[in-house]
C-alpha cells in the first residue's frame, strides 16, 4: 500500500466583486452633482440672483448627502459583514489543514506560531477585505468621470491632473513593495516571538529549576525589542508614502488652482475650448480637483493595508502546508469499513514490504521492503539503537504518517486513507510524555470520548492506581502541562486513558514508556500495562530489558537492518 498526501485545495480564494462595494463606489459619484449645485448657488448670489438662486441647489446637495451617507453606511455594514465570514472560513481552512497534517511533521509550525497566525495576524485581513474592494473601485470609476466632467470644461485643467494622477500609483507602487517586504518580516518576527514565549512559558518549571529564568528574560527582551524594530520600519514607510501622497496631490490642485484663478482674472485665456470660464464653472472645476485625487489617497492608506493583510494571508497559507499529511484525515470514520472487531477479538498485523523515509530524507529509507507479523494478542517488544526506526514503525501502524511503499494490514483491514481514521478509533497510543492539558483530571481521562462517565473514569483511574494520588482526583483542575503531577503521575494518567478507553484492543506504547521513571514505579507501570493488554495486540517500543522479558517476543530493528546489509 502506498499512501499519497491528499491534494488540499489552496486557501479560499476571496469572492468576486461584492455589490457592497459597487454601492461604496457609486456614492463617491454623487459628489459630482453636489459640487455642480454649489458652484451654480455661487454663481447665481454671484448675478444677484439671492436667496432663490441656493433654495433649490441646497435642497439637491442635503438630499445627495443622505442617499450618500446612506450607501456609504449600508455598503460598508455588508462588506464588513462579508469579511468577517470570510475570515471565519479562512482561519477554519487553516485549523482544518493543520489538524490533518501529522503530529509527527518537522515542519509543522510551532503551536504559539500558529495560535499567533489564527487569533492574531488573521485579523490583519479584516481591515485589507473590507476597505480594499471599495477604494479599487473609486480609483477605478471617480477619477475617471471626474476627469471627463473637467475636461469637457477646460482641457488644460484635465491635462493637469491627467499628468500629476499617475505620479501616485507610481511612487505608491514603489513604496508598497517595501511595505509589503517589511510586514510579512514583522509578521514572522512576531510569529516567532509567540512561539519562543510559549514554549518558554510551558518550560517555566525547568527554567527555575536550571537558574535559566533571567537568561531567558533577555532573549525575551532581544525578541521585543526586534520586534519594535520591524514595527517602526513598517511605520516609516508609511509615513514617507503619506508624504508622497499629499505632495502630488497637493501640487496637481494648486496647479489647477493657478490656472482656474489666472483664467478668470484674463491672464490665461486658453485652455477652456476657445471661451471663458465663468465663475461658477471655475469654482465646479476647482471643487472637483481635490475629489480627483481622494480615490488615489484612499488607495494609500488601503496599499498598506494591503501590505499586512496579504502578509497575513501568506501565513494563513504556510500553515496549510503539511509534508507529512495524516493519513485519512480528510475522510469521515465509518467503523463498519474496518470491520472492526467485536469485544475480546484482537487484531494480527501484517506489515508487508514496507517502505518509509522522512520527507526532506528520501535518500535515507527507515524501511526498505521491511516485513513483519504480529499475532492477534501477541505482545511484542520492539527494540533496537536510537534513529532505528521504533517510533516510525509505531507511528505507521497507527496511521499518523504515510507509507511511501508496502502494505499494512490490522486485522485483516488494509491501512489506507480511507480506513485509517476509523482504524484509529481501535488503538490505544501512549508516549513517554503523554500531554496533559488544562483541566480537570476527569476531562484530562475521557479525551471527549462520548459514553465515559465519572464511575469509569474512576475505575480507570484505580487500575492506573492514582487513587493515592493527592491531585488525582476527578473534580480536580490541573494546569496546561501537567502543574501539580509528577512523571510517573502523569504516565499513569495515560495509562488510565488507555483503561477507560472502550474500544483499544491494539495497544502501542512508543518511546520508553517506563523510561526516567523511578523502579517501583516503572514496575507498577509494567505490571498494569501487561494486566491492561490481557486479551489485545500489545506493541512496545522500548530500550528497557525487564519490561521487553515481559512481552511474548521481541523484535531487534538493529538486527532486521543488518539482516538487510546482508
Amino acid at each position: 500500500m502506498t499512501q499519497h498526501s491528499p491534494s488540499r485545495p489552496p486557501l479560499q480564494a476571496f469572492a468576486s466583486t461584492d455589490i457592497g462595494s459597487v454601492v461604496q463606489g457609486a456614492a463617491a459619484l454623487m459628489w459630482v452633482p453636489q459640487a455642480a449645485w454649489l458652484a451654480m448657488a455661487v454663481q447665481g448670489l454671484a448675478s444677484g440672483q439671492g436667496l432663490a438662486a441656493v433654495q433649490l441647489p441646497a435642497l439637491g446637495i442635503l438630499l445627495l448627502g443622505l442617499l450618500r451617507s446612506a450607501c456609504e453606511a449600508w455598503g460598508a455594514r455588508r462588506t464588513f459583514g462579508r469579511t468577517r465570514a470570510q475570515l471565519s472560513a479562512l482561519r477554519a481552512q487553516a485549523a482544518s489543514a493543520l489538524a490533518g497534517g501529522s503530529p509527527l511533521d518537522r515542519s509543522r509550525a510551532a503551536s504559539g506560531q500558529a495560535a499567533s497566525v489564527l487569533a492574531e495576524q488573521a485579523e490583519a485581513l479584516v481591515p485589507y477585505l473590507v476597505r480594499d474592494q471599495p477604494a479599487r473601485w473609486r480609483v477605478t470609476i471617480v477619477p475617471l468621470v471626474i476627469l471627463c466632467v473637467v475636461a469637457s470644461l477646460s482641457w488644460i485643467a484635465a491635462l493637469v491632473l491627467l499628468v500629476a494622477a499617475p505620479l501616485i500609483p507610481l511612487f505608491m507602487a514603489i513604496v508598497g513593495w517595501r511595505a509589503k517586504a517589511a510586514s510579512e518580516a514583522q509578521m514572522v518576527e512576531m510569529g516567532g516571538m509567540n512561539a519562543f514565549l510559549l514554549d518558554r512559558l510551558r518550560g517555566l518549571a525547568t527554567l527555575r529549576a536550571l537558574d535559566a529564568v533571567d537568561a531567558t528574560a533577555v532573549r525575551l527582551g532581544e525578541a521585543a525589542q526586534s520586534l519594535r524594530e520591524r514595527t517602526m520600519a513598517v511605520l516609516r514607510i508609511a509615513f514617507l508614502s503619506s508624504a508622497l501622497l499629499e505632495l502630488f496631490s497637493a501640487l496637481g490642485v494648486a496647479m489647477v488652482a493657478a490656472y482656474v484663478g489666472f483664467h478668470l482674472l484674463g491672464t490665461l485665456g486658453f485652455g477652456a475650448w476657445g471661451r471663458q470660464l465663468s465663475l461658477g464653472e471655475g469654482l465646479f472645476v476647482l471643487l472637483l480637483a481635490p475629489a480627483f485625487f481622494e480615490p488615489l489617497r484612499e488607495l494609500s492608506a488601503v496599499w498598506h493595508d494591503r501590505a499586512a493583510g496579504e502578509a497575513a494571508l501568506q501565513s494563513l497559507e504556510q500553515l496549510q502546508r503539511s509534508e507529512l499529511p495524516l493519513p485519512g484525515a480528510n475522510v469521515a470514520v465509518v467503523r463498519a469499513a474496518t470491520g472492526a472487531a467485536s469485544a475480546g477479538a484482537a487484531p494480527a498485523i501484517a506489515i508487508h514490504g514496507l517502505h518509509f523515509s522522512w520527507p526532506g530524507e528520501r535518500g535515507q529509507e527507515v524501511f526498505d521492503g521491511y516485513e513483519l507479523r504480529i499475532a492477534a494478542g501477541e505482545h511484542v517488544a520492539i527494540t533496537g539503537a536510537s534513529g532505528s526506526g521504533k517510533t516510525a514503525l509505531l507511528s505507521l501502524l497507527a496511521g499518523l504518517v504515510p507509507a511511501t511503499g508496502g502494505e499494512i494490514s490490522i486485522g485483516g483491514v488494509p491501512l489506507s486513507d480511507r480506513t485509517a481514521g476509523a482504524l484509529r478509533q481501535r488503538m490505544a497510543w501512549m508516549g513517554q510524555r503523554p500531554h496533559v492539558f488544562a483541566g480537570s483530571i476527569a476531562r484530562n481521562v475521557a479525551l471527549g470520548r462520548t459514553g465515559v462517565d465519572t464511575p469509569q473514569v474512576i475505575a480507570a483511574m484505580n487500575f492506573a492506581s492514582l487513587e493515592t494520588v493527592a491531585q488525582a482526583h476527578p473534580a480536580v483542575a490541573l494546569g496546561e502541562g501537567g502543574s501539580g503531577l509528577s512523571g510517573g503521575e502523569a504516565v499513569r494518567l495515560a495509562l488510565a486513558r488507555i483503561a477507560v478507553h472502550p474500544h483499544a484492543d491494539l495497544l502501542l506504547l512508543v518511546d520508553e514508556p517506563t523510561a526516567h521513571l523511578d523502579t517501583e514505579t516503572a514496575e507498577r507501570v509494567a505490571d498494569a500495562l501487561v494486566a491492561l493488554a490481557r486479551g489485545k495486540t500489545l506493541i512496545v517500543a522500548t530500550h528497557d530489558p525487564v519490561l521487553s522479558a515481559r512481552m511474548n517476543r521481541v523484535v531487534c530493528l538493529d538486527a532486521e537492518a543488518m539482516e538487510r546489509a546482508a
